[in-house]
């Protein structure tokens, strides 16, 4: 009877029968397994390996298992075939296989040598198992937490999507304050595309980009013979967003002259191309945003009171990453989930030891730089799992040694910092804090009893309520 290293179980695939008749044992296995020999023909086919692939045991014996499970990692980052060229087991590593049906089933492998009685290596098993519950739990999760192109499940984020289809539907005018990199954009495009105006253009401006001369006739256009070069009219932004939406970015970067202009838009609803002799009326809904504090900027004089108060109807504050950290694992997903669909790539995700490493940095970029981090690992990834060796040279361990057994205390801090942070919100209300985990209290309970969070000890009597 044959052997297999790294698996302590009492079975072995060797107890397959080699005629291909059906073995017991393996049967009882809830997990699919199967075995090669050195040709990588398949030996052994249990009847879980059936139900999941959808391949009968007599059509996958003796068969390449390349062309069985037709998998994302077959070519280059074969798991069994690193274990046959290392000796060494893999534990947890994940692939997508294309059942018979054509559907993707993302399953989590782990393999083995195989030896014969006399400690000879006759080839390899391999026992995985169907991801696709999992799989479909997670797509449930990050639909309920994503809004038009947004990811978020911090209340922060939960509450700016409760009410932007309240202010989609009006036509107030729009203020989006927010450190660089947060997703100002995305918000002013979910309100756009969730207004009566969606069928008509969102018109996006970057005010910092442009000198005053060249901001105006952008805004607000021109007609022929205005100055020398113009040649032809030429319609402004304002103008092509009419019936629409234009979204005016980093506006506390504009001067006064041109905040002079620009209220005059606002009161009159009409604007005056250059050369123009009579005013163009304009319906046009303004969304503007700031990466600076425009109420500290009036307070000094350098933007003023009343366009502050006409851009600011509705006034919405983008929380940065470093206050929503409970985002990251979610946005992780998202991120990874884009690139596939853009690199037409199969990447299933990133490994605990960089989740802990993403999780242990500030961002000073927020989203865009998260963002940038992972489109790198994406270029830097051949295999189908991003690891340490694919973040920026920034965020790698000095020691590689040394990262693995940090990165499950790192991990722990980020999550000790993540529900610390989420209990002083609630005021340390366990079940409120539970709730914006969204997490079962339960589980909240049982952390904290195991001394997970330092919040433990700084919780406020009575914090159960």
């Amino acid at each position: 009877m044959a052997d297999f290293d790294g698996n302590p179980a009492p079975t072995s695939p060797g107890d397959a029968h080699s005629d291909g008749t059906h073995d017991p044992i393996l049967d009882s296995i809830n997990e699919g397994v199967f075995t090669v020999d050195h040709q990588w023909r398949i030996t052994a086919f249990n009847r879980a390996a059936e139900r999941i692939t959808g391949v009968r045991r007599q059509d996958a014996l003796g068969r390449q298992c390349s062309d069985v499970f037709r998998a994302n990692i077959c070519e280059g980052a074969c798991a069994l075939r690193r274990t046959l060229a290392s000796g060494k087991p893999i534990v947890g590593a994940t692939a997508n296989i294309v059942g018979v049906d054509g559907s993707k089933i993302p399953i989590r492998i782990s393999t083995a040598l195989l030896r014969a009685p006399d400690g000879e290596v006759t080839g390899g098993v391999e026992t995985f198992q169907d991801l696709s519950y999992v799989e479909q739990l997670r797509k449930e999760l990050e639909a309920r937490y994503t809004f038009e192109d947004i990811a978020g499940r911090s209340a922060a984020m939960r509450s700016l999507f409760a009410i932007l289809p309240q202010i989609a539907a009006s036509a107030s005018t729009v203020l989006i304050e927010g450190e660089s990199g947060t997703g100002k954009e995305l918000f002013a495009r979910a309100i756009h595309h969730l207004s009566p105006r969606a069928k008509k253009r969102f018109v996006a401006v970057n005010c910092a980009a442009l000198p005053d001369a060249l901001l105006e006739s952008e805004l607000f256009g021109y007609k022929a013979g205005a100055f020398t070069d113009a040649k032809k009219d030429k319609p402004g932004r304002f103008a092509l967003a009419d019936g629409g939406t234009i979204f005016l970015d980093e506006i506390g970067d504009i001067s006064p002259a041109m905040q002079v202009r620009l209220l005059r838009v606002l009161q009159e609803r009409s604007i005056e191309p250059l050369g123009a002799t009579e005013p163009v009326k304009v319906n046009v809904r303004v969304i503007a945003a700031t990466n600076k504090n425009l109420t500290q900027l009036v307070q000094e004089g350098k933007f003023r009171e009343d366009l502050f108060y006409r851009i600011r109807v509705v006034h919405l504050r983008i929380p940065p990453l470093r206050e929503r950290r409970e985002d990251l694992p979610l946005l992780v997903d998202h991120l990874v989930a884009k690139f596939n669909r853009l690199q037409e790539k199969d990447i299933t995700g990133v490994s605990a030891e960089v989740m802990a490493r993403l999780m242990d940095h500030g961002y000073p970029g927020n989203v865009r730089e998260l963002e940038n981090i992972i489109e790198q690992a994406f270029v830097l990834c051949r295999g189908n799992l991003i690891e340490l060796e694919h973040l920026p040279l920034e965020l790698r361990p000095a020691k590689p040694d040394a990262a693995a057994p940090a990165s499950a205390t790192n991990l722990r801090a980020a999550q000790r910092q993540m529900i610390e942070a989420v209990l002083a919100r609630n005021q340390g209300n366990r079940r409120l804090a539970a709730r914006e985990l969204g997490i079962n209290p339960s589980t909240l309970y049982r952390r904290l009893k195991a001394g997970d969070s330092p919040g433990q000890s700084r919780t406020p009597r009575g914090g159960n309520a």
